[in-house]
Order: structure tokens, then C-alpha cells, then sequence
């Protein structure tokens, strides 16, 4: 076994709802610690799934992805051959990682930021190089372009960043990947992008300029199909050719791909989770404003913010019947935008958290 294993120090999931709700005697609990989407998926994917999940059981799956790989494609004006699909965006990480860094490869982020960067390439014996958030939540583009190396391979931008719910406009990304080292790939991870408010947000059409950028997505989101398991990143073509070579032949299921191509088209459905979202994201920001409780601008569906004792309120909140996600920097949580009711259930139970 690989040393490096060993001292590893996992991504670990939560527990279940139903087991956590049982420990603590709960009859309702709410997750919102996971960035799920609080609006469930489309009604078109129910129709879907249960159209395929026992016609076709005993055969393989189509390898290629064909129909989502054609629809994607034809929406963000692709050649076909520049998407790889992965088993979640988890799988399409350990891709990237598993093809471009060596041992002793130097590997860039900014932090905080997704853990599954830097456990991925832990796992290739990489070095992690650190670059913290400017004070308002933001990328230090400044301090990453001085942070490369001549052994830099992979350089991550999460756009919404998680946790922060931080958004770069396109404009500066560009700006900074025209500076990267035609060497260096930048991987831009919009698994929130949908949550995005601003117009023109997506980096896609960034990957017709530049060879060394990587845009990545996620049916997870907004589109209400985390159990799914269907991401992808899009790459110029012959970095695609590379990166095909380590996939799994048959890693997306025909269910998940009927699913994430139903949830595709209904377009509709993603509009509403979005402007819904943007409603109670807005409200929720405002209730801290008014409390005078830090946070950063976000633009994702979730909310990240500094509180006194922040892992009791946290525990407050659980035996509440509210799960938030602890442990991303110390003293401050992150919170899912969940639906009306429950987010102002949740400041309600602030407000009595702090009467104490």
C-alpha cells in the first residue's frame, strides 16, 4: 500500500438523515450542510427513470453519453469530442488529478475551497500550494499568478467558490488565464454557476481560446440530481483525448444519463429552483445585515458566515431539526438556502439561540 495512503485524512459523508434523526430523537430534520437542492428535480425526470430502470437493466450503458453529450454540445456551441463525462464532478477530479500530476508536481488553490482538490492530489503525492481569500471572500488572483511554479500543473478556480459562495466574473478569469503558463491548466469547477445571478457568468466559451482551460459542471445542483451521480468537464479536444483514456468505459449508468438528459431539457424547472433560490438567498443575507453577522456576498445557494461560538450554534440548530456544515474555517458555518418556511424557522431559532 502506497505510504501516502496511509496518512491520508479521508473525505468523510455525513450520516444519514434517518440514523442522525434516530441518535438524536428527531421526528424532522433538515440537511441543510450538503448544497442539495431544497426544490427536488424536474417532474420530466421521475417519467425518465421509470421508463428505463427496468427495460433496459441487463445491458450496458451507452459509453459515449451520446444524447447529453449532443444536447451540451448544442448549447454551449461545443464540439462533442471536447466533453468527458465523469460519475459525479468527485470522479471527474480524480481524472484530472490521476493524468497531470506526478510526484513532486505542484498543485494550486485558493482557500478555503473544495477539500477533494487537495485530497486528490495528496493522493498523487503532489504538493498543495495555499493561497488565501482576498478579504471580501474573493480569489487572490494577484497572489496565484505569484504563487506558480515551474511544477505548477493544476491550478483550481471554484466559481461560485465553496464555501465562500464568492463569484469572479469571466472578465478576470480570462484576464488571469491569459497570464497562467501555457503549461498550467486552469480548472474553473462551476458546479454552482446555474445559482448565478450576474449575466454571461460561464467561463465555457473561455475553452475555445485557451488550450490550458478546463470548465467543469455538475447535474448535482440546480438541476436536483445529486443522487444521480453526472458531471463533466469540458477541455480543448486534445487534452479531451488524453483525459478519455483514464475514464471508466461505462461510468455513467443509462438511468442517470436519462435522468440528467430529461432534467436538461426542462429548462423551465431549472429557472424556477433559480429565482427561487436568488429570493431567499437575498432574504437570508439581508436577516444578516440586519443582525449585523458577517458573511460574503454569494451567488451559490448556499451562504457562508463568521458567528461567536459558531459550533454551538450549529448544535443549537441541529437539535433544532436543522443540519449546517461545521468545520470549513474555524468560527464560521455554511448554510444551504433552503425553502422560505425553513429559513425563517432558522432565524427564528438564531434569535432564540441569542436570548439565552
Amino acid at each position: 500500500m502506497k505510504k501516502v495512503i496511509e496518512e491520508l485524512q479521508p473525505y468523510i459523508p455525513e450520516k444519514p438523515l434517518e440514523e442522525l434523526k434516530s441518535e438524536l430523537g428527531l421526528k424532522k430534520l433538515v440537511r441543510l450542510s450538503a448544497n442539495e437542492n431544497a426544490y427536488g428535480t424536474s417532474p420530466d425526470v421521475k417519467k425518465a427513470v421509470v421508463n428505463w430502470a427496468y427495460t433496459q437493466s441487463n445491458l450496458y450503458p451507452d459509453g459515449d453519453a451520446t444524447e447529453l453529450r449532443q444536447l451540451i454540445s448544442a448549447k454551449f456551441k461545443l464540439d462533442p469530442k471536447q466533453i468527458v463525462f465523469g460519475v459525479g464532478l468527485d470522479e471527474v477530479i480524480v481524472m484530472l488529478s490521476r493524468v497531470f500530476l506526478e510526484p513532486g508536481d505542484e498543485e494550486l488553490v485558493s482557500t478555503p475551497t473544495f477539500s477533494e482538490y487537495a485530497l486528490h492530489a495528496e493522493i498523487e503525492e503532489a504538493k498543495i500550494n495555499k493561497v488565501p481569500v482576498l478579504e471580501n471572500g474573493g480569489i487572490d488572483f494577484d497572489g496565484m499568478l505569484k504563487a506558480i511554479t515551474q511544477k505548477t500543473k493544476l491550478v483550481w478556480i471554484c466559481n461560485p467558490n465553496n464555501p465562500t459562495g464568492t463569484f469572479e466574473t469571466v472578465a478576470d478569469i480570462e484576464k488571469f488565464v491569459s497570464q497562467v503558463p501555457k503549461d498550467t491548466l486552469v480548472l474553473v469547477d462551476e458546479a454552482y454557476i446555474d445559482f448565478v445571478t450576474e449575466p454571461n457568468a460561464t467561463a465555457m466559451d473561455l475553452t475555445k481560446k485557451y488550450s490550458n482551460i478546463v470548465v467543469m459542471r455538475t447535474f448535482s445542483k440546480a438541476y436536483g440530481l445529486a443522487n444521480f451521480r453526472v458531471g463533466y468537464a469540458v477541455f480543448s479536444k486534445e487534452i479531451a483525448e488524453q483525459v478519455q483514456k483514464v475514464r471508466l468505459p461505462y461510468n455513467v449508468n443509462s438511468v442517470a444519463q436519462e435522468a440528467a438528459t430529461a432534467a436538461f431539457k426542462d429548462t423551465d424547472f431549472v429557472n424556477e429552483v433559480v429565482n427561487k433560490n436568488a429570493k431567499e438567498r437575498s432574504k437570508f443575507e439581508a436577516y444578516f445585515d440586519e443582525k449585523n453577522i458577517k458573511h460574503y456576498q454569494s451567488q451559490a445557494n448556499f451562504i457562508f458566515f463568521e458567528y461567536p461560538n459558531s459550533d454551538k450554534l450549529a448544535d443549537y440548530l441541529l437539535h433544532n431539526g436543522y443540519l449546517i456544515r461545521t468545520g470549513l474555517r474555524p468560527g464560521w458555518l455554511r448554510i444551504s438556502v433552503g425553502k422560505a418556511e425553513d429559513n425563517e424557522s432558522i432565524q427564528k431559532l438564531i434569535d432564540e439561540y441569542e436570548k439565552k
